[in-house]
């Protein structure tokens, strides 16, 4: 028999890109470039309202997965990059260029982990620890991006 998944770990592992066998991280990060681009010509409160309501969503469906993991945070959900990602991108000229930019900040940050992030991502269990690094590291994606982007005269 097919064992169809559920609702809350297709979302926690963004749709099953987070299953790919290498770097899923960085596929999470992924699906949010066409979500934050297709949501900024409607400005820049729909793009944060989106990755807001996903978070939430997010939230929701990592704390079921983690339900029936026995690991802290598992490498296949990565709703929680997808969110950051999207925060990141939100707050970014739509321009790919800037969202190129955008995409590699925020997953050198991600692996990085400045504080505060680091230490919530030790300290802080649950679905609330695993979306809570990820949304912290995402300012420092933003500034690192718009510091880029006034460098190169863009």
């Amino acid at each position: 028999m097919i064992s169809v998944p559920s609702l809350p770990r297709t979302i926690a592992t963004g749709f099953g890109l987070g299953l790919l066998p290498y770097a899923p991280g960085t596929w999470g990060s992924a699906l949010a470039l066409p979500l934050a681009w297709i949501a900024a010509p409607a400005g820049m409160a729909v793009s944060l309202l989106g990755a807001a309501l996903l978070t939430v969503l997010g939230t929701w469906s990592v704390a079921c997965a983690l339900a029936d993991s026995a690991v802290a945070d598992p490498p296949e959900i990565v709703i929680d990059e997808v969110c950051a990602q999207w925060l990141v991108l939100a707050l970014l000229p739509r321009q790919p260029l800037a969202y190129i930019l955008g995409f590699a900040a925020f997953r050198v940050v991600d692996v990085v982990k400045p504080w505060p992030a680091g230490w919530v991502d030790r300290h802080v269990p649950g679905a609330l620890g695993v979306m809570a690094d990820d949304l912290l590291a995402a300012p420092y994606a933003v500034a690192g991006t718009w510091l880029l982007l006034w460098a190169i005269g863009r």
